[in-house]
Parts: C-alpha cells; structure tokens; sequence
C-alpha cells in the first residue's frame, strides 16, 4: 500500500504526476479541497472503494464505492476528513477492484 503524494493545483498550471494503482490499495490524503483522478486504461470497467471511517450513532457510515468505465476516468471527492479519515495515520484507504492500467493522482485544489 503506497501514500499518494499530494499535488496542488496552482494558477501557474499543473501537469499532474499519476501513479500506478498498488494492487494492495493506496492511501492519501484527506480534506475539502483533497480529490482523486483515476485513469482505467483496461478494456472492463473497475471499482474504487474509498474506506469510510464515521458513524452516526453508533452505525458505520458505508464506504464510498466509484465505478471507473472501461478507458474511462473519474474525478473523485472532495475527500472528507469527517468521512474518510483514519484515526490511526490520519489518510483515506483507497482500494480498487482491479489495479491493472489503472492510475491515479491525489489533487489538491
């Protein structure tokens, strides 16, 4: 499992770095302005899963499930502290269903 780098986005431009998808997941970071671009290079569609890590009243809250289209790309977020951030090392887990062609940037706005 691999800590994306967080890049910001600038009024002089960005020109995102994206990393390949680990097959064990990812992690980044969180907050209001955070977000994931994911890039599916394969031919089938797959599945990012975000860990939810809140409750309310005592019930987990269920993870955020995004479903990327083959050669398709999604933007995800914004990626929520109070939604998604783990209390042991303060990042979003990330998982995918199939990390083959599949990469991803960690942006922040």
């Amino acid at each position: 499992m691999a800590t994306l780098a967080t890049q910001t986005i600038a009024l002089a431009g960005l020109a995102p770095t994206y990393s390949a998808a680990a097959g064990g997941g990812d992690k980044c970071e969180v907050g209001d302005r955070q977000f994931l671009h994911v890039k599916n290079g394969s031919g089938s569609p797959i599945t990012v899963t975000l860990t939810a890590t809140a409750s309310v009243r005592g019930q987990a809250v269920g993870n955020v499930v995004v479903s990327v289209p083959a050669s398709g790309e999604r933007m995800i977020g914004p990626l929520s502290a109070d939604l998604l951030q783990n209390v042991s090392d303060g990042l979003c887990g990330i998982g995918y269903s199939s990390a083959t062609t599949v990469t991803v940037a960690s942006l922040r706005i």
